[in-house]
């Protein structure tokens, strides 16, 4: 007996420490695990994709084409996150490897929105009133104003008609009979008529030609 322990109890004693050290050992031991994160849907890499373990928070981001490389111990568990995807856990378990090589796949993360509520941003009709009441006008016009001289008037009505063809006058009724009711007096009534029309033309087209620069007034308003 060795201070009051038998042989055999030695030995349990002995075996447990060496146990506790090799499960020391092994937790503390790294694996290096690297690999690439892809979506599941598309194939494509995720770039920026971070991957951290849970046991201490400590991780890297993966490249542009999605490749990541990190050193853990044995018995942690990885999470991957990326916006707009779904967090993936990986439980090392413990593994005897001291390298791993995994693909990773993200399955996308479908957000949906709750009620939403669109207010409109226009004031309402009292304090648009309110605002206008308040706006000062100004009682007279600027004292920098450009006065216009009156438009001048025209000597002629612009949208004058023409005047009606002349009566002829008749000097008896023995005439106006023959005038009305003969060959040649229809005749000549015919042609007083288209030359008074031909002299009524050319009167309007004269008073168009003068009062031109008058039709238009609106410089002078």
């Amino acid at each position: 007996m060795l201070f009051g322990f038998t042989h055999s109890m030695f030995r349990r004693w002995l075996l447990l420490f060496l146990l506790m050290l090799l499960g020391a050992g092994a937790a503390k031991a790294q694996v290096r695990v690297t690999g690439n994160i892809s979506d599941a849907t598309t194939r494509k890499p995720v770039p920026g994709a971070s991957v951290v373990i849970q046991r201490n928070r400590q991780g890297v981001l993966a490249n542009p084409e999605g490749d990541f490389s990190i050193s853990a111990a044995r018995t942690d568990t990885l999470i991957f996150r990326a916006v707009g995807f779904k967090p993936q856990r990986l439980p090392l378990g413990g593994t005897g490897l001291s390298q791993l090589i995994v693909q990773i796949k993200l399955q996308q993360d479908t957000v949906q929105l709750g009620e939403v509520r669109v207010t409109e941003g226009r004031p309402d009709r009292a304090a648009i009133n309110k605002a206008l009441r308040n706006i000062k006008r100004p009682s007279t016009a600027p004292t920098s104003a450009v006065k216009r001289p009156p438009a001048p008037k025209p000597l002629f009505p612009v949208d004058s008609t023409a005047p009606k063809a002349p009566t002829p006058t008749i000097g008896s009724p023995i005439s106006l009979i023959y005038e009305q009711f003969s060959r040649e007096g229809k005749q000549r009534q015919k042609m007083i008529e288209i030359q008074a029309q031909e002299n009524a033309e050319k009167a309007r087209q004269a008073r168009q030609k003068y009062n031109k620069n008058f039709k238009d007034n609106r410089g002078y308003e």
